[in-house]
C-alpha cells in the first residue's frame, strides 16, 4: 500500500511543479504589467516685481541689499537730480507770479480811485459853470444884450460838460470794479494752470525716493552707489515668498482625474517634505507646448496645460526654482 502511494506522489510531482511555475509566471507579467505611478517634475514660482523709477537720476543711497527682506512702503534708494530740483523751484516762481497777478486783476490801486474821482468833481464843476452861464447868457438876451448865436454856444456847452460828466463816473466805476470778468477768469486759469505745474514737478521729485510697492525679498540688486538710471530702468527685483505655488506641465492625458480645488500632494526634495496643496489652476499652454504624434495613424497630437497648486499653510524654507515632484496614476 505504501508503495502505490509513493508512486502516486511520484506521479503528482511534475504537476506540481509546473503549476508552480505557471503561478511564478503570472505573477512576474503581472509585476511588469502592473499600473505604475507616474512621477512628474515641476517647480516652485513665486510673484515677483521689477522696481523701477519713473525718472533718471544718480543713486545716493541705497537702503536695501540683495537677499534682503523688504516690507511693502518700505524705502528702497534714493535718488538725485539737480534739474528737478531747478525745475520745481522755476514752477513754484512761477505759481507766484500768477498768484500776483491775480491780485492785481481783482483790485485795484487806491491812487488811482482818488484820480477817478477828482476827474469826476473837476466834471462836475465844469457843468455846473456851464450851466450858470446858461442862465445868465439867457437873462441877457431878455434884455436883448445877448445874441441866440451866443446862447446855443452856451447850450452846447452844457452838453458837453454833461458827457464829460458822465465819462468820469464811467472811469471811477471801472477803477472801483478793478478788472472785467473775462479778466478775472484768465488770471485764475493762470493760477490753475501754474498749480498743476508745480504739482507735476512735485510728483517727478517725489519720484526720486523709490519705495518697495509688495513685501518680499530681494532677489536681485541692479545698481550701485553714484551709478545714473534712466527712466524705466530695473533696479531691483522682489519676490513674495509667502504666496509662492508649484507649477507643473502637464499632457492633456495625464489631467484625467485633476480638477481645481483638488487636494495634491507634492514633495520637495530641496525640503524633503510632502506638502499638501490645493489645485488653483489648470490652463491650456500655447501651440508650442504640443506633444507631436510621431506615427501616421493610430496617435494623434497631445496639448500641454500647466497645473498650479498653492499650499494649504505656510511653508517654511520654500523658494522659487525648487524641485517639485506628484505621482500621477499607479
Amino acid at each position: 500500500m505504501s508503495s502505490q502511494q509513493a508512486s502516486s506522489r511520484t506521479a503528482a510531482l511534475p504537476f506540481v511543479v509546473i503549476a508552480l511555475f505557471a503561478i511564478s509566471v503570472a505573477i512576474s507579467v503581472w509585476w511588469i504589467t502592473r499600473p505604475t505611478a507616474l512621477l512628474v517634475q515641476g517647480e516652485v514660482a513665486a510673484p515677483r516685481v521689477d522696481v523701477s523709477a519713473r525718472t533718471s537720476g544718480r543713486v545716493v543711497e541705497i537702503m536695501a541689499d540683495l537677499g534682503g527682506p523688504v516690507e511693502a512702503g518700505q524705502v528702497l534708494v534714493e535718488l538725485s537730480n539737480p534739474q528737478l530740483v531747478t525745475s520745481h523751484a522755476a514752477a513754484d516762481s512761477g505759481l507766484d507770479v500768477a498768484r500776483a497777478s491775480q491780485a492785481a486783476a481783482g483790485a485795484t490801486r487806491p491812487e488811482v480811485i482818488r484820480a477817478r474821482e477828482a476827474e469826476l468833481a473837476a466834471a462836475q464843476a465844469d457843468l455846473r459853470l456851464a450851466e450858470e452861464q446858461v442862465t445868465r447868457d439867457t437873462e441877457l438876451a431878455q434884455q436883448g444884450l445877448r445874441p441866440q448865436a451866443a446862447i446855443d454856444q452856451t447850450i452846447r456847452n452844457v452838453e458837453t460838460a454833461a458827457r464829460r460828466v458822465e465819462a468820469a463816473q464811467a472811469q471811477l466805476d471801472l477803477a472801483r470794479a478793478g478788472a472785467s470778468p473775462e479778466e478775472r477768469a484768465l488770471a485764475a486759469a493762470q493760477v490753475a494752470q501754474a498749480e498743476a505745474a508745480l504739482a507735476q514737478r512735485q510728483a517727478d521729485l517725489d519720484e526720486l525716493t523709490i519705495y518697495a510697492p509688495l513685501g518680499g525679498e530681494i532677489s536681485a540688486r541692479l545698481i550701485e552707489m553714484g551709478e545714473n538710471v534712466g527712466p524705466g530702468a530695473p533696479l531691483f527685483t522682489i519676490v513674495d515668498l509667502e504666496q509662492a505655488w508649484f507649477t507643473f506641465n502637464l499632457r492633456e492625458d495625464l489631467l484625467t482625474g485633476l480638477q481645481v480645488g483638488d487636494v495634491l500632494s507634492v514633495h520637495v526634495p530641496a525640503l524633503q517634505l510632502d506638502i499638501e496643496t490645493e489645485i488653483s489652476l489648470i490652463n491650456v499652454q500655447g501651440q508650442f507646448a504640443s506633444w507631436r504624434a510621431t506615427r501616421a495613424t493610430g496617435d494623434f497630437d497631445l496639448r500641454s496645460f500647466e497645473l498650479r497648486a498653492r499650499p494649504l499653510a505656510p511653508v517654511e524654507g520654500v523658494r522659487p526654482g525648487m524641485s517639485a515632484l506628484i505621482s500621477l496614476g499607479g
